[in-house]
């Protein structure tokens, strides 16, 4: 063992090699797994009432003896939690960003997606190398035969609505800088299509007060979108339409978005939502495609590369795209002009102009 290591950590010209980045990403999984399952005990939005002793989270959450001290301090050395003191009685406390971020009571909750990926996800990677080898999704599509892939996910009310919270979670940063960004000067009218809760809509509206929305999705979806749209008092500015976007047309509106729609499909089914799009545009419209837009050489953002083998995993065809994919779908279609912007963290938006 000692040899081994001694080669491990040997020079090697001029560099010295290090196992660890190896390490850190090859068992990622398991500080992976370990904040899942934080997230899905409720752990951050206990504490973000109060602090609590090791014992205390230990009797609410119901956590055996064992090992219960290990989960939360390996939480504190991963940054996610506080501590002051030792053992039984340490008191842990929220980190400013998962308190902001992981309490479930906030509106800038991003736990949704955690939760899908606790419950469905993490599962379904499990088939990665399988996906590889034969192309195919390793969720609940490996039994359906629906046309339309969301038909079937879409029919379960509580995958329904972990889905929602999920994707309106990881969307939130995003459409708020889209909407501080975008200028809807001499627009009236906007569309999001796939829509899902209204949370772009909602952006969309409290920013822009002359502006009226469409939220657009499946039937299933209208329920929890005329909902979402209630609670936050925007029901005369946002009205909710229903269809299937490759079926029905678009509603005409000045600028149409679709946020995380085009990576569920493959390309031919990409081009032709953009075709349907430009075809709901008038002259001088705007659409805006928000994703993890993989930059064009395509070895920076490692989350939409990621995020391109999660569809594969979740879809029959799906894929994420460069924005020189993008451009050139958009002006083979016949948009006159596109751009690109950069929106929180790894997403972008590429738009086109008719």
């Amino acid at each position: 063992m000692e040899s081994t290591v001694k080669t491990q950590n040997a020079e090697v010209g001029t560099k010295q090699l290090n196992p660890e980045h190896i390490l850190k990403i090859g068992m990622g999984f398991w500080a992976s797994k370990t904040v899942l399952t934080a997230v899905n005990f409720k752990l951050f939005t206990l504490l973000a009432n109060k602090p609590h002793t090791a014992d205390e989270i230990k009797n609410k959450l119901g956590l055996h003896e064992r090992s219960y001290l290990d989960f939360l301090d390996a939480l504190t050395a991963l940054g996610f939690l506080e501590r002051v003191g030792l053992g039984g009685s340490a008191v842990y406390s929220n980190t400013e960003e998962t308190d902001f971020f992981l309490d479930r009571n906030k509106p800038t909750y991003l736990g949704g997606m955690l939760e899908m990926c606790n419950n469905r996800l993490y599962k379904s990677w499990d088939g990665l190398d399988e996906a590889l080898q034969n192309g195919l999704p390793q969720n609940e599509l490996k039994e359906s035969n629906s046309e339309n892939q969301f038909y079937d996910f879409y029919s379960n009310q509580e995958s329904l609505s972990e889905f929602l919270r999920a994707m309106a979670g990881l969307q939130a940063g995003a459409f708020m800088s889209f909407v501080k960004q975008f200028d809807f000067s001499g627009y009236s009218s906007f569309c999001d299509i796939g829509g899902g809760s209204g949370a772009m809509c909602i952006q969309v509206a409290l920013n822009n007060p002359k502006i009226n929305c469409i939220n657009f999705d499946l039937p299933a979806v209208e329920s929890f979108a005329k909902q979402t749209i209630r609670n936050a008092g925007l029901s005369n500015r946002i009205k909710t339409a229903s269809g299937d976007f490759f079926a029905d047309r678009f509603p005409k509106s000045d600028v149409i978005a679709m946020g995380n729609v085009l990576h569920d499909w493959n390309n031919d089914e990409k081009f032709l939502l953009l075709r349907k799009a430009y075809d709901a545009l008038p002259e001088g419209g705007a659409l805006v495609c928000i994703e993890n837009i993989i930059d064009n050489e395509r070895n920076k953002n490692v989350f939409g590369l990621l995020m391109s083998l999660n569809m594969l995993i979740e879809t029959r065809g799906g894929s994420d795209f460069t924005f020189n994919d993008f451009d050139e779908w958009a002006h083979r279609i016949g948009f006159s002009k596109t751009d690109w912007m950069q929106l929180a963290g790894p997403t972008s938006a590429a738009i086109a102009f008719k």
